[in-house]
């Protein structure tokens, strides 16, 4: 008897060394590290070494993947050219997901399908798609773009090029830390997709070209977008309450709550609680912090549902000073490090990812109907 679930649910597709989640205990832990003590000790480069290489990477390594990625930053002149003349209100994820594709025109590597090529493209898409993110923004608002400080790690040059400014010691660590939270989550739907198109041989930016276009569906990665829209249509705990109340007598879903996977407190929302309380006290958005408690509080105990990575990642952004529609982008961003792991390890141990459908259509054998007899 073939196992079936809809959507995939609770199906096995693949062994995998990157990445555990327990749904009912509310664990993740990457290559064998709770997200909790990922989130406390570590940087995003060492997340990034961490998925690729199944260890945390000695000083030398850890400095060498800092240069590499320092290394490669800048983009092709075409792929800037091409962030310069998008139509003017183009979508960001749009945008990112067509300029990822371009890179690989540029890539002279890009025939050679071995596992030392890969890894170089893995740095490559690593750097430049940040680079592509921040780009974007500046030109679309007519701004310079800024160059890439080497001496910054990835995430502070990420908010120095978006933003042209220097971030504190508070916000890089705080954006840091949400790079390591969004970095990796098993078999969600654009790894599935990115490790698919692996599967076929297929080069590792068209993998990711396919990754990114399946986290650009709102099922998928638009939520924290869809929270801070919320948050800002209200002025108080009251008013957010009552609108909430409306939504759910209405049968409206709440961004933000529940997963397909965790059954109970998502362990990357706990840190972001804590970071976007602090964030928001420094930056003068206490308010969005203690609307979205309320709504979290009301939400788990009228509905069972607890608060995701997206619900508190919302007003971390937004205190940041980041663009609400890049919100997913970030998202893609962070993400690269687990999708090119999961390609990597796709194309260390490769079979074609070709899955059945249990057939619910006509009986087979139909007789054929002339037209004129239709």
């Amino acid at each position: 008897m073939a196992v079936t679930g809809a959507g995939l649910e609770g199906v096995v597709a693949t062994d995998s060394r990157l990445c555990f989640i327990d749904g009912d205990a509310g664990i993740l832990s990457y290559q064998g590290y709770r997200i909790e003590t990922l989130a406390e000790n570590a940087t995003f480069e060492e997340v990034i070494f961490l998925l690729w290489n199944g260890r945390l990477p000695k000083p030398s390594e850890l400095d060498a993947l800092k240069a590499a990625l320092v290394a490669h930053r800048e983009l092709p002149a075409a792929v800037e050219a091409f962030l310069a003349g998008v139509p003017k209100g183009a979508g960001a994820m749009h945008v990112l997901r067509t300029a990822v594709s371009m890179l690989a025109l540029h890539d002279p590597l890009i025939n050679d399908n071995s596992i030392e090529a890969n890894e170089k493209k893995a740095i490559k898409l690593m750097a430049q798609t940040a680079t592509i993110v921040t780009t974007f923004d500046r030109l679309r608002n007519g701004k310079a773009v800024v160059a890439g400080d080497p001496s910054l790690s990835f995430a502070a040059n990420f908010l120095y090029t978006l933003i042209g400014k220097r971030p504190d010691d508070v916000m890089q660590r705080t954006f840091d830390i949400a790079l390591t939270l969004h970095a990796e989550h098993e078999l969600n739907a654009s790894t599935f997709a990115a490790r698919v198109t692996a599967a076929t041989l297929s080069d590792i930016y068209s993998a990711i070209t396919s990754g990114i276009g399946a986290l650009r569906g709102p099922l998928h990665g638009g939520a924290n977008e869809e929270v801070i829209r919320l948050l800002l249509e209200v002025h108080s705990a009251e008013e957010a309450l009552a609108m909430i109340k409306d939504k759910l007598e209405h049968k409206i879903k709440i961004p933000g709550f529940g997963h397909r996977v965790y059954h109970t407190t998502d362990p990357r929302a706990a840190s972001l609680k804590g970071m976007a309380k602090d964030l928001g006290e420094r930056t003068g958005h206490e308010i969005l912090y203690q609307i979205s408690t309320q709504i979290e509080q009301f939400i788990n105990q009228n509905k069972g549902l607890n608060a995701n990575v997206d619900f508190y990642s919302a007003s971390t952004y937004y205190s940041l000073g980041i663009p609400i529609d890049l919100y997913t982008p970030i998202f893609a961003v962070s993400r690269m490090s687990g999708w090119t792991a999961h390609v990597l390890e796709q194309y260390r141990n490769n079979r074609l990812i070709r899955p059945r459908a249990d057939y619910k259509g006509t009986e087979p054998g139909q007789k054929w109907i002339p037209i004129a007899e239709r």
